[in-house]
C-alpha cells in the first residue's frame, strides 16, 4: 500500500455468471489505470468460473466457501494491496470516467478519505428517477444516513486508514450490512459527493437481499443498536439522533406487528425501553448544536 494512487476494485459475486462480464469490463475499461481487479466468487455453482477463466491474466479471482456478500466483500478486503478501495456488485457497471473523477476529487480534496458519486438506476430495463428519500449529500451527513442506505457499495472510493478505524462489513447482518458500515463511517468521517451518474444501478432481479427479507428496518434497528453500545463512538447529538430514529423504526414496526398479528410481540417492548432512554437524555441536557 506505498502507492498513494493505487486502488483495489473489489466484485463480490455469487451465481450471476450472466452478468457478471458487464461488471467486469466496466471496470477494465476505467480510464484511470492505476489498480487491481479482484473478484470474490462467493460459492457459485453457476458458469462463474467459466466467465471468470476469460479475464485470468487481467484479474485477481478467488473461489471461497459461500458466506454472503459481506464475507466476500472482507475476503477481498483481505487480499486487497492498494491504498483505496472501491467496491462493485455484479450486477452495478461503471461508466469509463468513474475512478478517474474520484482520484482526481481527492487530490484536490486531501482531507476526504471516501467519496461516492451520483448513479443511475435500472429496474427490469428501464430507467428510473430514484424517490427523494434516496437523495444523496456530501459532507458530515450521519443525521441524512439514519432513515435510510443512501451511500452506495459501488459508487464510493474508501481509503484503506477508513477499514483500520471503524472495521469492515459486519458478516452477522444478512441485510443492510452497508447501511451498517456507512452509519459508522459518518460518524466519525465526511463522506463526499461527486454529482455526477458515473455507475448504473440495475434491480429487480429475484436474487436481490432486499427482496428477501420482510421489515428492513429490523436490521438497520440492529446496526444503530450497535452505535449505542460503543459509547465513545458518538457525539452526545449523534446518540440523540440514533434514539430518536430507532423510536420511529420500532414504531413503524409494532403498527405492522398489530396488523398481521403473526409477528413476535417485541416491538412494544423496546419502545417503551428506548423512550426512557431518551427521556433520560433530555433530562441530563446533554443536546448539543449539530454542525451542518
Amino acid at each position: 500500500m506505498d502507492d498513494p494512487g493505487r486502488i483495489s476494485v473489489i466484485i463480490p459475486t455469487y451465481n450471476r455468471g450472466k452478468i457478471l462480464e458487464r461488471a467486469i469490463k466496466s471496470v477494465l475499461a476505467q480510464t484511470y489505470k492505476n489498480f487491481e481487479l479482484i473478484v470474490v466468487d462467493d460459492g457459485s455453482t453457476d458458469n462463474t468460473s467459466r466467465i471468470l477463466s476469460k479475464f485470468a491474466e487481467k484479474i485477481r479471482y478467488f473461489s471461497k466457501l459461500h458466506g454472503g456478500v459481506s464475507s466476500a466483500r472482507n475476503f477481498g478486503l483481505e487480499k486487497s494491496e492498494g491504498t483505496w478501495v472501491a467496491f462493485l456488485d455484479s450486477d452495478d457497471y461503471w461508466l469509463p470516467e468513474k475512478l478517474e473523477r474520484q482520484m482526481q476529487y481527492l487530490r484536490e480534496n486531501p482531507e476526504i478519505l471516501i467519496v461516492q458519486t451520483d448513479e443511475k438506476w435500472i429496474r427490469r430495463g428501464i430507467y428510473v428517477n430514484p424517490m427523494k428519500k434516496h437523495q444523496k449529500y456530501s459532507g458530515w451527513i450521519f443525521p441524512q444516513c439514519l432513515p435510510l442506505c443512501i451511500v452506495s457499495p459501488s459508487a464510493v472510493l474508501v481509503h484503506q486508514r477508513v477499514f483500520n478505524d471503524v472495521g469492515v462489513f459486519d458478516e452477522n447482518l444478512p441485510v443492510c450490512e452497508d447501511y451498517d458500515l456507512w452509519l459508522r463511517i459518518a460518524s466519525k468521517y465526511q463522506i463526499a459527493l461527486i454529482p455526477e451518474k458515473l455507475i448504473v444501478k440495475t434491480g429487480g432481479h429475484s436474487d436481490q437481499l432486499s427482496r428477501q427479507y420482510w421489515g428492513m428496518d429490523r436490521y438497520r434497528i440492529q446496526a444503530l443498536e450497535k452505535l449505542l453500545k460503543d459509547d465513545l463512538a458518538l457525539t452526545p447529538t449523534q446518540r440523540e439522533l440514533v434514539l430518536k430514529e430507532i423510536i420511529k423504526k420500532l414504531t413503524i414496526l409494532e403498527t405492522g406487528r398489530r396488523k398481521r398479528h403473526d409477528l413476535p410481540n417485541i416491538f412494544a417492548g423496546k419502545l417503551s425501553e428506548y423512550r426512557s432512554k431518551l427521556d433520560a437524555v433530555h433530562k441530563a441536557g446533554h443536546s448539543e448544536p449539530q454542525s451542518d
